[in-house]
């Protein structure tokens, strides 16, 4: 068998959480392989409302495995917070979860340090949610990080050692702060951390695929957000593409299977960067209240524009991609005109390619198609979409080259409509 990859093809926020709630009755192990508390997979379904930040998708369908790989970070506070929310809710994770021991752990004063780092930036800053992620990254690549497995093995002066080292960047910086109590609840939820099975994940997963087993690996944020193939340095700090999962998880790339590419059917971002589709009108206003357009974690509100082909492009390509997912379909079913980005004008001169910087100068060339100006949300089959929106899906598969498999029509997981494979 192989790992399959599911992955957004934006700036995040395109649903992957939904979609991999919808894929997991076909996988027997559902994966996380990068990213951290940052991101927030919303799931809807019987009435609830779902978001798991590290936890992955499939945790909601009996008796599969969820793994959160290597390639994670991982806040202890906010994991405890995440699995007793779902196990007060009916959701037991402590036989359905292993967490890698190669994992990194979010320590308190990666919290603090980003807070410190984006405060000394100013008006420079990158707009990070604020949850330490970038410093642990920083601390793994720097070989001075904490992982899960160092719980067991001298965790005492492992900790000790980095918490010095960061308190000496903290006064470099001069930054005030109180960790007592972020310490103490955080020791506390290193605690609850160790009644998960704590696993060789690479190991664990080579194995399972020998034995046949399928394996859904989850991306977090989106290619855009990749911190080398994003727009840098407006990026996250791990890799986003699907070379990731195999760094994320420990498993060689002739082992990767199907790439599902999820992209929404306009596109948003969140935070400070380049955005050349961006809507500074009554249209992307339109779009962000329709789309429930928040962040899951920070409740900041999502830039919303058109969508942009030359970067779902760039995208597709390096992921990989096999087969594409179109989400939020029914956000633009009351809009008189759909526009789709197909270029970029640079200096007078038009480009398909997506450039090495994507600047505030750059000016995206579009098409005009026709609304569907049809209420999507209640559809259940193909054959029901009106010819306009048949139409846009056709021009986007022509445009990317890549088949569209499923499109939501809805944030519920029955609004989710598979297309016929004919």
């Amino acid at each position: 068998m192989k790992v399959d990859v599911l992955l957004g093809l934006q700036w995040g926020d395109e649903g992957k959480g939904k979609v991999v709630d919808v894929l997991t009755p076909k996988y027997d192990v559902i994966t996380r392989f990068q990213g951290g508390p940052n991101a927030g997979h919303t799931l809807e379904f019987e009435g609830e409302k779902y978001v798991l930040r590290s936890i992955p998708s499939g945790i909601f369908q009996g008796g599969k495995m969820n793994i959160i790989g290597n390639g994670v970070v991982l806040d202890p506070i906010l994991f405890r917070k995440e699995a007793e929310g779902l196990a007060a809710s009916g959701h037991d994770l402590t036989q359905r979860l292993s967490i890698s021991k190669k994992a990194h752990l979010i320590m308190p004063t990666h919290r603090i340090l980003d807070a410190a780092y984006e405060a000394a930036k100013g008006v420079a800053k990158i707009g990070t949610t604020g949850k330490g992620i970038g410093p642990t990254y920083t601390d793994k690549v720097s070989r001075n990080g904490l992982r899960v497995g160092d719980v067991l093995h001298g965790f005492d002066e492992k900790y000790a050692a980095a918490k010095k080292k960061h308190e000496a960047i903290l006064c470099g910086l001069n930054y005030t702060y109180d960790i007592v109590e972020l310490e103490k609840e955080w020791l506390e939820a290193l605690e609850f951390l160790k009644r998960f099975n704590l696993i060789d994940s690479e190991h664990v997963i080579n194995t399972l695929l020998k034995e046949e087993k399928s394996v859904l690996a989850e991306g977090a944020q989106g290619t855009m957000l990749d911190v080398d193939f994003g727009s840098y340095p407006f990026v996250t700090s791990s890799n986003t593409i699907c070379a990731g999962a195999c760094a994320g998880l420990g498993v060689g790339p002739r082992n990767i299977g199907e790439v599902f590419g999820i992209f929404k059917a306009y596109c948003t971002r969140v935070g400070a960067g380049p955005f050349p589709t961006e809507l500074f009108d009554e249209t992307g206003e339109k779009m962000c209240k329709i789309g429930n357009e928040f962040g899951s974690v920070t409740g900041r509100q999502r830039r919303c524009g058109w969508i942009d082909l030359v970067a779902l492009k760039y995208a597709i390509m390096v992921n990989g991609v096999s087969q594409l997912i179109m989400m939020k379909s029914d956000v633009l079913d009351t809009f008189d005109t759909i526009k789709a980005c197909v270029a970029y004008k640079m200096d007078g001169v038009e480009t398909e390619e997506f450039p090495f910087d994507i600047c505030e100068t750059v000016e995206p060339v579009y098409v005009e198609m026709a609304g569907w100006k049809t209420d999507m949300t209640k559809m259940t089959l193909e054959n029901e979409f009106p010819e306009e929106f048949n139409a846009y899906v056709s021009f986007l598969e022509d445009e990317l080259c890549v088949p569209i498999k499923i499109i939501s029509v809805g944030p519920d997981r029955a609004q989710t409509i598979v297309r016929d494979e004919d």
